[in-house]
């Protein structure tokens, strides 16, 4: 890849896991009732009861520095229970003040660190939801997120018994001076370990996350962190970038210097080497920063474009509504934003005074939900057709130089992203993100794109 390009569109700019990105929500003060309005909105203008869910489990033994996520690091188990009491205690809120029974085709354990919790913990927290809801008979998924260092057996057991198929090891990089530097140490005999467990009890859809541009990272530490993957074949593998927002996420990112950091080029040349080895192996690039092996259900929804994207990520599951249960979780409502209280004990209080813990989000106007979609279909699809023709001359202004550096083209109304483009498609969703327009400044605000 051209160092050109990249020094020239390697900028800050939003990942659009939503559209208005949080950031520019405008209703800051949004409240339980104008957020349930929109889940009555979304059931009455889908005429489906069909949603995902997502929960977040918030607590982590020891701190990562090099994650971004919300997190409570704590070697005190007690914290287990009343966490899950809360959780529930949402679930009924919701239920209570819903005008339908929901029906589950996605559920996903994020963290923090989901395995954190004990088995009979997650067994009584997702027993209590899926017997008062309804699974849907054919397509569901359920999958968690899963460290290899306290990943059981136990763990791996019960919650497929429960329905789980998928889970997703969090991985990152298998150089000791990464993990080092991160703060996550795990050899490969342990994720090998928790992998072929999984196997055996019969998980159809097995996750490793990886990252690049770790600090201390190396062009051989890449090389070496594919090749173990591939002994074990993963269904799919995610290759983030690795999101350095210290202003953020304050102390833990700031555990190295910033000058062990991988940057542009060199950065870029550690995602084009690791995908160079994966596509040889027989994976396909999904989205952005997916890979899965042909059989796996997100190459196939890539090839159907049905493939669709949330707070979660990439996923199959292509539902209109998203109830985010736990600490700091966003929900989905199409036309709405919310996002939880981001402490556990704020979260806690309000939960227990039988509130749903709203604290900020968004309702979305009809300009919103326009360019939603536009960007949507472009981080799905790589493709979106722009109806419009005075958005579509504006959008073709903001494209320009991407046009001329031969990473957009247009056909009649429609923007496709090529091939070459496909690394730089943040910054061509950016053309469309109204947000961002006369905004002159936005270091301290986002990651870089590339």
């Amino acid at each position: 890849m051209s160092q050109t390009l990249i020094q020239k569109y390697n900028v800050p700019g939003p990942r659009y896991t939503s559209y208005p990105t949080v950031p520019f929500w405008k209703n800051s003060q949004l409240d339980e009732k104008s957020w349930l309005e929109t889940v009555h909105f979304n059931y009455t203008s889908f005429s489906t009861n069909e949603i995902s869910l997502y929960i977040h489990l918030p607590f982590c033994e020891s701190l990562c520095t090099f994650c971004g996520c919300h997190k409570r690091i704590t070697k005190n188990h007690a914290v287990e229970t009343p966490y899950i009491n809360a959780v529930i205690e949402e679930w009924k809120i919701y239920l209570s003040k819903m005008d339908f029974t929901p029906v589950i085709r996605e559920l996903h354990l994020g963290g923090g660190t989901p395995t954190f919790f004990s088995p009979s913990e997650l067994e009584r927290l997702i027993t209590s939801i899926v017997t008062t809801a309804n699974i849907h008979p054919t397509e569901f998924e359920f999958s968690f997120e899963a460290h290899p260092n306290n990943t059981t057996d136990e763990h791996l057991e019960v919650l497929f018994s429960l329905g789980f198929k998928r889970l997703s090891l969090g991985i990152q990089d298998y150089s000791p001076t990464v993990q080092q530097a991160i703060h996550r140490i795990q050899p490969f005999e342990n994720v090998s370990k928790v992998h072929a467990k999984a196997k055996e009890i019969g998980y159809s859809s097995i996750s490793h996350d990886l990252v690049f541009g770790l600090p201390k990272q190396t062009l051989a530490d890449v090389k070496d962190t594919v090749a173990k993957t591939l002994l074990l074949m993963p269904d799919r593998i995610s290759l983030y970038s690795y999101a350095h927002v210290p202003w953020v996420k304050g102390v833990g990112q700031r555990g190295y210097d910033e000058n062990d950091l991988p940057q542009d080029y060199e950065k870029r040349e550690l995602y084009e080497t690791a995908k160079a080895l994966l596509e040889s192996a027989g994976y396909l690039e999904v989205g952005m920063d997916h890979f899965a092996l042909p059989h796996d259900s997100l190459a196939i929804a890539m090839k159907n474009k049905t493939l669709h994207r949330n707070f979660m990520g990439y996923t199959t599951q292509n539902t209109s509504m998203m109830i985010g249960l736990g600490m700091s979780s966003i929900s989905d409502s199409w036309f709405g934003f919310a996002q939880n209280e981001k402490t556990v004990e704020a979260y806690q209080e309000r939960v227990m005074q039988g509130e749903i813990p709203v604290f900020r989000g968004h309702i979305l106007s009809q300009e919103d939900l326009q360019i939603r979609r536009h960007i949507l279909d472009l981080m799905c699809h790589f493709e979106t057709e722009v109806k419009d023709d005075n958005f579509l001359d504006e959008v073709k202004l903001g494209l320009s130089e991407m046009l001329e550096d031969g990473l957009v083209t247009f056909e009649g109304n429609k923007v496709l992203i090529t091939e070459s483009g496909i690394p730089f498609v943040r910054n061509a969703c950016m053309a469309f993100d109204r947000d961002l327009k006369g905004l002159e400044k936005r270091e301290g605000m986002f990651s870089k794109t590339v």
